[in-house]
């Protein structure tokens, strides 16, 4: 088995060369002035619509939740999409993940900061995602942690980085048919303090059931949160 620090090689390489290379835009290949996007492509990528649901981020009718969440709903309170999962951004956060590609989580994350507004404006504290101590050693990073560093720089709160813990392994949400993502990752996370009152933003690169967020926020809400939002950089549109 290979050693984490020869996991981390790739990763390595890959900083190095952010720094050391002239930057391409990721999607078109023209110079990018240093950033993983040129201001063109930047500016063409798939926003989500204003109207969507402020509890979940699929589109809804007017100002108010959609009617999954008013039948429903779900342990987390709100949520905040900036793009749909499609071309590009689709791409690029599979590039982050998988290959590396550390300057589209830099890019990403000053999005994050600019477009969040007045989201979570009173909240105590920041949480990325977790991941499975197995999953971080395979992958040598946690892009979520690289997305809600510089947000909660930005916000003056606490990164909060070892409050849970994934504890369950489960199969990546990818390739996952709906049912399937939504029993997935059922007890997966371990809150080890209690966070009574606290408001928490969750950060995240994409949302697609909700199933894993929704488990996140009942493991914080068991332990006294009083209010969970999920800021997250891309939302799958409905139908999965």
């Amino acid at each position: 088995m290979l050693s984490n620090a020869v996991r981390r090689i790739p990763l390595l390489l890959s900083r190095l060369a952010d720094f050391a290379l002239p930057q391409e835009c990721f999607v078109c290949g023209d110079e990018a002035g240093g950033e993983a996007l040129c201001t063109a492509c930047a500016a063409t990528l798939p926003r989500r619509p204003g109207t969507a649901c402020p509890q979940c981020a699929l589109p809804a009718l007017g100002a108010g939740p959609c009617g999954a969440c008013l039948r429903a709903g779900s342990a987390y309170d709100a949520t905040r999409a900036l793009y749909d999962f499609a071309f590009p951004v689709d791409a690029m956060v599979h590039a982050l993940k998988y290959r590396h590609r550390l300057a589209l989580s830099r890019f990403f994350a000053a999005e994050l900061a600019a477009g969040a507004g007045d989201f979570g404006v009173d909240a105590d504290l920041v949480l990325p995602m977790p991941l499975h101590p197995r999953r971080l050693a395979e992958r040598g990073f946690n892009q979520a942690v690289e997305l809600a560093r510089p947000f909660a720089r930005m916000r003056g709160l606490p990164l909060a980085l070892t409050l849970v813990g994934k504890v369950r392994n489960v199969p990546a949400q990818a390739g996952l048919g709906r049912e399937a993502r939504l029993r997935n990752p059922r007890a997966a996370f371990e809150c080890r303090a209690r966070v009574d009152g606290r408001r928490v933003i969750v950060v995240d690169d994409v949302m697609t059931t909700g199933a894993t967020l929704d488990a996140l926020a009942r493991c914080l809400k068991r332990q006294g949160a009083a209010w969970v939002g999920n800021l997250v950089v891309a939302r799958t549109p409905a139908p999965y």
